[in-house]
């Protein structure tokens, strides 16, 4: 009887680690996109997370650490989201609706839950081995769903063409979040779709 309480103990306790494990890199995930990874401190993020400051090394040995798992997850959120789109459009439709949700208004504003590649790629060269390796990453798999939408996927171009439209996307929305005059911001979004999607 002790042993099965003892066990009960140990699940509820393993379970709410994981729970506060899970709102920590959930805020440190968004605070990354919104206030970039030198703007995120651990005391806002564990006061989000709405735990003490103390509670931090319970799950992490480092700052650091956490912002590995955080850019992670904000990675692992924006490949959901396109391939969400790919699987919610016929086949011969799925670049052209990325591309419009990817350089969309609400994507544009929704910088905490939107693209980490736009919200954080300036800073990234500065950060760890870990945050550039999850980048990296990312960076790759983004290309790679990109290339399978194109109707010449496998040839020696599709590949290519697939880095440019990345890239372009990318570039457009960091430039667009950058200005600060709302016509230009939707020219540049405006444009980029034009020359990657002609309809």
């Amino acid at each position: 009887m002790m042993n099965v309480m003892r066990n009960s103990k140990h699940k509820v306790r393993t379970a709410a680690k994981e729970a506060s494990h899970e709102r920590i890199v959930s805020a440190a995930a968004r605070a990354i996109r919104r206030s970039g990874y030198d703007g995120t401190g651990v005391a806002d993020i564990m006061k989000e997370a709405g735990l003490t400051h103390g509670a931090f090394y319970a799950h992490f040995p480092s700052r650091e650490a956490m912002l590995a798992e955080a850019a992670s997850r904000a990675c692992a959120e924006a490949a959901a989201a396109a391939t969400d789109v790919v699987a919610s459009v016929p086949a011969d439709q799925t670049l052209a609706f990325m591309l419009r949700a990817y350089l969309s208004p609400e994507h544009l504003e929704q910088i905490e839950r939107g693209c980490p590649l736009a919200a954080l790629g300036s800073e990234t060269p500065r950060q760890t081995p870990e945050v550039r390796r999850v980048t990296t990453r990312h960076i790759k798999e983004t290309i790679d769903l990109v290339a399978r939408q194109l109707p010449d996927w496998g040839q020696p171009g599709a590949h290519e063409r697939a880095l440019v439209t990345v890239a372009t996307m990318v570039g457009a929305l960091v430039l667009a979040r950058a200005v600060d005059e709302p016509a230009l911001s939707a020219s540049l979004c405006e444009a980029a779709l034009k020359h990657l999607a002609p309809t």
